[in-house]
């Protein structure tokens, strides 16, 4: 069969070809055309456009690239009809995705969506768009099941790519000497820092970490680098602090700390799934008036994957006014000293990581998929 894919960003890119692996083995004639990126690309077929070039935020940044947007559009829609396949599978990127959904509907083709947008949060009104135009929705989250249900629009559950990921992480046997070692670290207990991807978050939240980190001198605080920042970013951003940066080795940095200081986002599910405990941050600029406007913006009650997951309170979430050095050095001195507060949160990730589930995800999809197609 034919597969058309649309990813748009860089965790698009890494879903979708886990997925595109998986159709393979369950389709053996699977061919494939998308938007995407190099990852997609190693598993074959050909890719149209690169998500380097679609990756356009912000009100400024898409004005200004209107005409480059709309050439996508135009791309994407005459090597759809021309190629005519089978499905079209979008990963996330809703602004893009589910125009190409409604596109798709008015010319008879398929559509499935793979990692659902998070409408749960905000934009709620996109639900109508999902059930105009979308045939099958393929979620990785299980709340996501409770909020599409109350549209009167069901979903498909089949676990979470995080948990995949972190199964086959390398380096699991890796020792904690072994590790300080290969990157040149004191030999202290450590604490790691994650703190976002985007340069507008690292440079609001990175300060309040390495701040903090000063008044913990019997640990050594070490920020897992962004695969899209510079050493020298980081350098200006720390202003001349002593913390180590390392780069693509996240998954090793958490496995030897012994707490986390994270940035809202998949970080803090990665984190709880390896059973770190950790303190979430979060901090934009506005301070009080977005704290105060959160109600507004947000539809959830929470804004940590983990606490979601389980619908309570199970790591600490400091956000914006309420995230500073004092507070967060407050809840870093509970999870480092305090050996019933840190069993009572990894309890916590104990329940979700059972409602997560187990490593599959892609594989169920592919399977649910081949068999709605045939």
């Amino acid at each position: 069969m034919k597969y058309f894919f649309i990813a748009g960003e860089a965790s698009g890119d890494l879903h979708a070809s886990h997925l595109m692996r998986e159709l393979k083995e369950e389709d053996p004639q699977a061919e494939f055309l998308y938007f995407g990126g190099d990852l997609m690309e190693a598993e074959g077929g050909r890719l149209l456009k690169h998500y380097r070039e679609m990756a356009y935020m912000g009100f400024i940044t898409v004005v200004r690239n209107l005409d480059k947007i709309k050439a996508n559009f135009k791309l994407a829609e005459e090597e759809l009809l021309a190629w005519q396949p089978d499905v079209l599978i979008l990963v996330d990127y809703p602004g893009f995705n589910l125009r190409m959904a409604k596109f798709a509907r008015e010319h008879g083709i398929r559509t499935f969506y793979y990692i659902s947008p998070k409408i749960w949060a905000w934009k709620t009104k996109r639900v109508k768009k999902v059930k105009q135009f979308i045939d099958e929705m393929f979620t990785i989250f299980p709340f996501e099941t409770e909020f599409y249900a109350k549209y009167d629009y069901p979903v498909r559950y089949v676990g979470n790519p995080t948990v995949d990921e972190l199964a086959v992480r390398p380096n699991q046997d890796e020792t904690f000497n072994t590790f300080v070692s290969r990157n040149r670290l004191s030999g202290k207990p450590l604490v790691a820092l994650l703190a976002g991807s985007r340069k507008q978050e690292i440079s609001n939240i990175l300060p309040v970490m390495a701040e903090t980190a000063s008044r913990f001198p019997e640990y050594e605080f070490v920020l897992a680098g962004a695969p899209s920042q510079t050493e020298e970013f980081y350098s200006q951003v720390l202003k001349g602090r002593d913390i180590p940066v390392v780069f693509n080795q996240t998954y090793e940095l958490l496995q030897q700390s012994t707490a986390a200081l994270v940035t809202s986002g998949t970080a803090t599910l990665e984190t709880a799934v390896m059973n770190i405990p950790q303190v979430v941050c979060y901090k934009m600029e506005l301070g009080k008036i977005a704290r105060w406007g959160r109600p507004f913006l947000l539809k959830i009650p929470y804004f940590s994957l983990v606490n979601l997951i389980v619908n309570r309170e199970i790591v600490r979430e400091l956000f914006q006014d309420r995230c500073t050095v004092d507070t967060v050095s407050a809840e870093l001195k509970q999870v480092l000293e305090n050996e019933t507060y840190r069993e009572e949160m990894q309890s916590g990730y104990d329940e979700m990581r059972r409602r997560l589930g187990e490593p599959g995800c892609a594989s169920r999809a592919a399977k649910q998929m081949v068999e709605l197609l045939k």
